[in-house]
């Protein structure tokens, strides 16, 4: 990836079913990826659920896509933050959600944690130092 790469971040927001914008997002995130955009993922309010384990769509007749959530380490992209305190208003902490990992080519090739959970000041300045936000 070139130094003079934007940096894209995308919010998600939303639940993952019940809308479209949760795969919506994630398309737009793989196809930015593989345009060799800098992307990064942010989970907030409700979005935290877009990543918990166990996802059962049964009721719903949506296609549980968060088995897709584990090709992005694949599309480099390796940098998803999940809103501490989000998951906590949720009842949710990290071990209810998925492990997502990535190959570290630059050490070689080990296994590590895609998933990041920060504060919302951390996440904040997060945010600034990007060049697009996109929220879904």
């Amino acid at each position: 990836m070139g130094n003079g790469a934007k940096k894209f971040m995308y919010v998600n927001r939303r639940a993952p079913y019940g809308t479209i914008y949760a795969l919506e997002g994630l398309e737009v995130v793989l196809i930015g990826a593989a345009f060799d955009q800098d992307v990064s993922m942010a989970f907030v309010d409700d979005g935290v659920f877009q990543l918990k384990k166990g996802q059962d769509t049964g009721e719903s007749n949506m296609k549980n896509f968060s088995p897709t959530y584990h090709a992005l380490g694949d599309y480099e992209v390796t940098k998803l933050y999940v809103d501490r305190e989000s998951l906590g208003e949720r009842g949710l902490s990290q071990d209810d959600l998925m492990e997502l990992t990535y190959e570290d080519e630059d050490d070689d090739y080990k296994e590590k944690p895609s998933i990041r959970i920060v504060d919302r000041k951390e996440l904040m300045k997060l945010m600034e130092e990007q060049d697009v936000i996109l929220n879904f």
